[in-house]
């Protein structure tokens, strides 16, 4: 899909979306207002604002336009093509999440977009958009296995041939084929880039929505720069595409080695919560000749850094990286790009540490006690008796004011003493030399 002008964009017919509605309004009013201009300075202030307010709503339509056109392509791939093989069972489970892998996760998240799109709350949903970012960075990571997997089964699997060509002759797909609807979640993922970008270089620092775009458009760029960096990698065996990890910055540092042999130059990648250390592959290798070959991935957690030298304005400097199983000393001949390094690295480790030192409160917090408020003030209470075991007391029974035990007492007294001589029993003295009898 390829990203359109906001020019283009008035030049079709525009349907009703609530909210940005009352956008246009405002637009079409400023820049109608017959009312004459004031002092200079505050004429040009006002024209900037209108023209503002102008692009901001020409990219909002476009961006609800779109919107809907995205939606509307991805149904066509899981309704006609993932729901109905799994019914039918052309495709195996495998072959059929290797080929269409997160698609459906990905509609189902852009459909809530686009019903915050249309009610014009562009900042709340891109906020509740982009923790979901982890099923473009899945569709990526897999795109090349899955145009793999899709042409090996329209070579050897002639039903799923015929099934396909018979989906792509309906009218709903203006002939559109599969490749090309598969291929949209990347191409969107770089739209939204332009689109929040521009919203918000046209809304002013003061908008309730300026905070939540700015977050969105860091996040979706992070996206799209983690996928870069996943290109540049040889082969596949380092993933850096994982939820919550960020792209930090890149650059060349020298690597100091332990015996004392010359420094060596290597590619660093640093992201939120790993370093990546590569070296660039062979310029005459027919493939990866622009690509780095990844030598060691440094886990951030529990690790620390420390400047050796470089605090003065001197010519480069030296870092300190303690990991928990290694240590890396990192050099550079530029002062600043040292600094910047050393800087970089300690927010991300402090990051992280807050984040699970967050977590771990988090955890204490919703751990039960061992025993209940209710139990722990009976047992330490001073009015309650202590738990003790019955005992059988020859003097319990009351007694008669005349001395005699009651009617049929003596007969239980007889039989209960006969049990007790049967069986062993364990006897205690009390201090005031009375004897009881422990049943």
């Amino acid at each position: 899909m390829k990203h359109e002008t906001p020019e283009r964009i008035t030049d079709r017919p525009l349907f009703y979306t609530p909210g940005l509605d009352v956008v246009s309004a405002v637009s079409t009013a400023m820049s109608s207002d017959p009312r004459p201009a004031g002092p200079a300075g505050g004429s040009s202030v006002q024209e900037q604002r209108e023209r503002w307010e102008r692009k901001r709503a020409r990219t909002a339509r476009e961006l609800v336009l779109t919107e809907q056109k995205y939606c509307q392509r991805l149904e066509l791939v899981t309704t006609y093509f993932v729901d109905i093989l799994k019914a039918k069972g052309t495709l195996r489970q495998d072959i059929r999440e290797s080929i269409f892998s997160s698609i459906k996760s990905i509609h189902s998240v852009n459909q809530t977009l686009l019903a915050y799109l249309e009610d014009g709350k562009f900042g709340l949903g891109f906020e509740r958009f982009c923790p979901h970012l982890n099923y473009y960075y899945t569709y990526a990571d897999n795109f090349q296995k899955a145009a793999k997997a899709l042409q090996i089964q329209l070579k050897k699997n002639k039903a799923f041939r015929r099934f396909k060509k018979l989906q792509e002759s309906r009218p709903e797909f203006r002939s559109s084929n599969l490749e090309e609807l598969l291929h949209l979640p990347l191409q969107r993922i770089q739209q939204y880039k332009h689109f929040l970008r521009d919203l918000v270089e046209n809304t002013s620092p003061e908008h309730h929505e300026f905070q939540q775009l700015s977050r969105a458009v860091k996040a979706v760029s992070g996206c799209l720069t983690i996928q870069r960096v996943q290109k540049l990698l040889k082969g596949r065996k380092t993933k850096v595409l994982a939820p919550g990890r960020w792209y930090v910055r890149e650059g060349w540092l020298k690597v100091v080695p332990a015996k004392g042999t010359e420094a060596k130059p290597k590619m660093f990648f640093l992201f939120s919560d790993i370093l990546l250390l590569t070296r660039p592959c062979s310029s005459m290798h027919p493939t990866n000749a622009d690509k780095f070959a990844c030598q060691h991935v440094y886990p951030l957690q529990d690790s620390s850094v420390d400047k050796v030298f470089g605090h003065t304005q001197s010519q480069g400097g030296l870092i300190s990286l303690t990991f928990t199983k290694d240590k890396l000393l990192l050099m550079s001949s530029d002062q600043e790009d040292i600094n910047d390094w050393y800087r970089s690295l300690s927010s991300a480790i402090g990051q992280l540490r807050s984040r699970n030192t967050a977590v771990h409160r988090r955890d204490d917090l919703c751990r039960r006690p061992l025993r209940s408020p209710e139990d722990l003030s009976e047992n330490h209470s001073p009015a309650s008796p202590p738990h003790t075991r019955k005992r059988g007391m020859v003097t319990a029974e009351p007694k008669d004011p005349s001395g005699a035990p009651p009617p049929g007492a003596a007969q239980a007294i007889t039989s209960k003493r006969r049990r007790l001589a049967e069986a062993p029993v364990e006897s205690s003295q009390e201090p005031g030399g009375s004897s009881c009898v422990i049943l």
